[in-house]
């Protein structure tokens, strides 16, 4: 894969959890089981995808 296409997905990966977790009033009709769900599984998910993907793209800009 693209090293900056790398580091592009990474960023965004990392950068639109935190987002959503900073919008949760936006999303307050999902019921407070769902915000929980999303605050701790899928987030954390997310972004560790996200860092995998940044850390990838770091390694190719070396090499």
């Amino acid at each position: 894969m693209n090293k900056w296409l790398e580091l592009l997905i990474g960023l965004i990966l990392v950068i639109a959890p935190v987002w959503a977790l900073l919008a949760v009033p936006t999303f307050a009709s999902w019921g407070p089981a769902t915000i929980a769900f999303l605050k701790g599984g899928v987030v954390c998910f997310l972004i560790l995808i996200g860092l995998l993907f940044i850390m990838l793209g770091i390694s190719d800009l070396k090499g």
